[in-house]
């Protein structure tokens, strides 16, 4: 009978005000927790058979959803470990049990803002509990080939392990002016030398010593130098390598290489203008010119003038801070100024994000609605960049869920109104009996 189906209709309406109320709670109560994704509602009508005689009443089915492809708002904060995605994506994260688990067994999960501080282990972790994961990163602040579609390559962010570090010297550059007038007949100026402070492979600071002698001909200019390499850190006398270069001075190129002979331990590079030798802590390239061209070294009617040093390394630093840019790079900061990138973070995307599996703590798992796991470089393809010193708001709208409210309120009140008229009713149908 159809007031029967009018009865279930108005049931299954409650059931579905009743779902969106609580849809509504959570998001209202949610309004000021950084991360949170408001849960949306779809009522979708349901139709039995008809029949022209007679109409039965479908209802009221109901879907509830984390809407996760919303972006909220970012703020800012005076925490350079607070993290947000600016756009797309969300940043891979672990539980307190993954960290000591491998990569293969590590439980998987993503945020798309966290804020992170260091444990007594030296680990990135949320106050809920949720440990950063990102790509180590080599002394050189590569991260190589790693798998993007997993989590494999993954590891828990640590700083611990990097409270000191030392930079060794592996390439230096010099600019110089050699004078002219003492490769000229008669010529009694002798040797010079010029001291180069590098780091060892402990941070300690070591001395390079070059020695330029100048070739003197019976008659007219050699324009020709002989440049010996001493390293004070092993045997200071004993000569490293043996530079032999030869300056033009024709009216285009005067005062340029014209070109250099390496020996004795030596090897020069005449495409990038550089020459190798052995220190006592390994080798080390030294830019000195190519031939024909001003750069590095010169030789002019001018003093003796060291006009440029420059070298990488640095000596032993402490952690002062961890900083992370806007391509997902977690820089460690030390008191000597040096800078060395730990960890590459990287923004996981999926095709359906409102397909995640909501987690605790505004976490997400991949599911099979989702589709698969992709770790894109932050900043590129589809996914936003990281912003460090800053954290996502809510994407809870109060205005709008307190309008959805009263709307919810008057369906709810209306359904239970149709299940008063249907009681009064069937109470008349009863009725006639009498």
């Amino acid at each position: 009978m159809s007031i029967t189906s009018s009865l279930n209709a108005a049931v299954m309406g409650l059931n579905a005000n009743s779902a969106r109320l609580s849809t509504i709670s959570d998001n209202i109560a949610n309004s000021e927790t950084n991360g949170y994704k408001r849960v949306d509602v779809e009522f979708s009508n349901m139709v039995v058979e008809q029949r022209n005689s007679a109409y039965s009443a479908g209802g009221v089915s109901v879907d509830t959803f984390k809407d996760v492809s919303a972006v909220g708002s970012l703020i800012s904060t005076g925490n350079a470990t607070d993290i947000a995605v600016a756009g797309r994506g969300l940043v891979p994260v672990t539980t307190e049990q993954g960290v000591s688990q491998g990569a293969t067994d590590r439980p998987l999960q993503l945020l798309p803002t966290g804020s992170f501080t260091a444990d007594q282990n030296g680990n990135l972790r949320t106050q809920s509990g949720l440990f950063l994961l990102g790509w180590p990163a080599d002394g050189n602040g590569d991260i190589g080939n790693v798998s993007r579609n997993s989590g494999a390559n993954l590891e828990p962010v640590n700083i611990a392990t990097s409270q000191f570090t030392a930079s060794p010297t592996a390439n230096i550059d010099i600019g110089i002016n050699l004078p002219a007038g003492a490769t000229e007949s008669g010529a009694t100026t002798g040797a010079f030398a010029m001291s180069i402070e590098y780091f060892d492979n402990l941070g300690r600071p070591q001395t390079m010593r070059m020695e330029f002698t100048p070739q003197v001909p019976a008659t007219g200019a050699s324009n020709t130098w002989s440049v010996q390499m001493f390293d004070d850190a092993g045997d200071p006398t004993v000569s490293l390598g043996q530079l032999d270069i030869v300056f033009n001075d024709t009216t285009t190129a005067g005062g340029r290489i014209n070109s250099v002979v390496a020996s004795n331990g030596a090897t020069y590079d005449a495409t990038t203008g550089r020459f190798n030798i052995a220190l006592a802590h390994g080798p080390v390239d030294v830019f000195i010119g190519r031939p024909g061209e001003l750069e590095g070294m010169t030789q002019l009617a001018a003093p003796f003038s060291p006009t440029s040093v420059t070298k990488d390394g640095a000596p032993i630093g402490d952690l002062q801070s961890v900083e992370i840019d806007s391509s997902g790079n977690l820089q460690a900061i030390y008191n000597t100024g040096f800078r060395r990138t730990l960890y590459q973070i990287p923004v996981g995307d999926v095709p359906n994000l409102d397909g995640l599996e909501a987690l605790d703590a505004q976490a997400y798992a991949i599911s099979g609605e989702s589709g698969s796991l992709y770790l894109w470089d932050a900043g590129t393809g589809p996914v936003g960049a990281v912003s460090g010193f800053a954290l996502m708001e809510s994407t809870t709208d109060i205005a709008a869920e307190l309008v959805d409210l009263i709307e919810t309120q008057r369906a709810y009140s209306s359904s239970a109104k149709i299940v008063q008229t249907v009681d009064e009713m069937l109470q008349e149908t009863t009725n006639l009996k009498r």
